[in-house]
């Protein structure tokens, strides 16, 4: 019998075919899903109505990343969310299998390589990039040496016209209190190998642009990363007649989505230079105000965008005297959840809800430059579904991108198209130097010649 290791069991995992090595798992158990390259078997299972991602992979790393997964989630970083262990595995003829690490399925997020379709535009590329320095500098204050940081152990999902990065893979990760400059310089250094070769693989597939260089942009990476970890942690020098630079400081920290939950300030003896240092900054500044606010948990983008349309409706509708609270709460009311019940069910796989209403925004502000008059909200979101959300992939569950080609599986993309050549068998390799080296008589070659060293040295 398999042992089962959860913080919240779940009774339809028990009849589940476990006594099954994972790759041979029916199909009828199966969720055809989008997902990166790994080294381990991975598959999309189906238990009632939630969609996990079971990865086999030997006991030690599955309790070990089970255990650093729930520590992220309780750091309220971004990464997947671990449901158990099922370890104590046997087939049919009582031979070990490898345990079994669950976690949820992550809606609405893609791996890279669905994000990467011939044609993709270099802004998209681009943001995408960012969003993996946020993740990786987000992770690096907390004190995680992630040791495989690629861009198959990411998800992706859409943040107001930005995206929002999620760890996948967290069996290498090391949780510090604090990182030294050396293990960050550790963890970036694995970024370039891993991600040029990510984008090499797409480069040969021709999915990357031809103006985009795998080496540029993995020096891209490295720069941005820089500049952000110096803007969140370095240290600032100005004169003591400049007090105001503190809370400039903050409020650029603020701009890029952070907290400063603690300031190192020092004074010189006689007061002319002041000299600050971030100690505690924690992300998710305005997705934090938009859940004290009105209850709904977004990504920072979105929760930026929402912001921004409160605080335009409260000045619309004459509400600067009453309580943020009670605006948020109207705005609530009268915006946003009509918006989203104005959705038909069948395609609210589509997008989540923050993500529509900022689209929808986008959309009504370019038809009432159309127009030339304010459209109203929900004649706005009326054309929104008819023109753009009716017309776009379903994210939420079955994504597998579009195209003509096949997949060779579709419940593992990771081995390739059925029309794709590297997934047919290919000739043996044949080097000439490995064909000598099968020629030699290794007995023959063992035995020390003391003749023919003498001759070698000129001796008799």
């Amino acid at each position: 019998m398999p042992r089962f290791l959860s913080v919240t069991p779940n009774s339809q995992l028990l009849p589940l075919p476990w006594s099954t090595p994972l790759a041979d798992w029916p199909e009828n158990y199966l969720v055809a899903l989008p997902r990166g390259i790994s080294r381990h078997v991975v598959r999309f299972i189906a238990v009632g109505d939630d969609v996990l991602a079971a990865k086999e992979v030997n006991e030690d790393l599955a309790l070990h990343e089970y255990r650093l997964l729930h520590d992220l989630n309780r750091l309220h970083t971004p990464a997947v969310e671990p449901v158990g262990v099922i370890s104590a595995r046997q087939d049919g003829r009582g031979e070990s299998l490898d345990p079994i690490l669950l976690t949820k399925h992550l809606e609405f997020a893609l791996p890279y390589r669905s994000l990467f379709t011939p044609g993709v535009r270099n802004e998209t590329v681009s943001r995408l990039l960012d969003a993996m320095v946020v993740l990786l500098a987000r992770l690096h204050l907390i004190g995680l040496m992630w040791g495989d940081v690629s861009l198959s152990n990411i998800l992706f999902r859409r943040d107001a016209g930005e995206f929002a990065a999620y760890l996948v893979d967290a069996e290498t990760g090391e949780l510090h209190d604090k990182l030294t400059d050396g293990q960050r310089r550790h963890d970036l250094d694995i970024a370039r190998v891993n991600i040029f070769g990510d984008f090499s693989d797409l480069e040969a597939g021709g999915l990357l642009d031809e103006s985009l260089d795998p080496l540029t942009m993995v020096d891209t990476i490295e720069s941005r990363y820089t500049e952000l970890w110096d803007e969140l942690t370095g240290v600032e020098e100005f004169s003591g007649s400049e007090p105001s630079r503190i809370e400039g400081r903050v409020r650029r920290l603020n701009a890029l989505g952070f907290d400063v939950a603690e300031l190192d300030i020092d004074t010189s003896v006689n007061g002319d230079t002041i000299r600050i240092q971030p100690k505690v900054v924690d992300a998710g500044h305005h997705s934090r105000r938009l859940l004290r606010l009105t209850g709904l948990d977004t990504e920072e983008n979105q929760a930026r965008r929402l912001l921004n349309d409160l605080d335009t409706y409260r000045l619309r509708e004459g509400l600067q005297g009453l309580d943020e609270a009670v605006v948020a709460h109207r705005w609530l009311t009268d915006c946003f959840e009509p918006v989203v019940n104005s959705i038909p069910p069948e395609l609210m796989g589509k997008r989540d809800p923050a993500q529509i209403y900022h689209e929808l925004l986008d959309y009504r502000w370019y038809q009432s430059q159309h127009e030339r008059r304010e459209v109203p909200l929900l004649e706005a979101s009326r054309g929104y579904i008819r023109d753009v959300l009716a017309n776009l992939p379903d994210e939420a569950r079955i994504a597998m991108g579009p195209g003509v080609r096949t997949l060779a599986n579709p419940y593992d993309p990771s081995l390739g198209y059925q029309d794709d050549p590297t997934t047919e068998t290919l000739p043996a390799v044949v080097d000439p130097w490995e064909a000598e080296l099968d020629a030699i008589d290794l007995a023959d070659a063992s035995r020390l010649d003391i003749s023919a060293l003498r001759r070698a040295k000129g001796k008799p």
